[in-house]
């Protein structure tokens, strides 16, 4: 069984942040490579306790996956962009 999805890797401070947001889970590291890596292993950790527990299709279908054959394919994105909105009353 495979599943697809999206990792998008920001910096915050000294530590680098890697985040899945079809699945809505993140990890982080020192390095980019690192953070990488510490989010697949909190995939896999997260997908096979969920398995376990027999949620697992019912947790990927809420997030919009789609169970085709031995794969679960993700929600496609339409459209990703950077948006600045000035906050109104807001203290400087």
């Amino acid at each position: 069984m495979e599943i697809e999805f999206t990792s998008q890797i920001f910096k915050e401070g000294h530590t680098y942040v890697s985040y899945s947001p079809q699945l809505d889970i993140s990890s982080c590291g020192r390095t980019k490579e690192k953070a990488h890596r510490n989010l697949l292993e909190a995939v896999r950790l997260f997908l096979e306790e969920a398995e376990r527990m027999g949620t697992l299709e019912e947790i990927l279908q809420e997030s919009g996956y789609v169970k085709r054959k031995r794969k679960f394919d993700p929600p496609k994105f339409v459209s990703m962009q950077s948006v600045t909105l000035p906050l109104l009353h807001a203290k400087t």
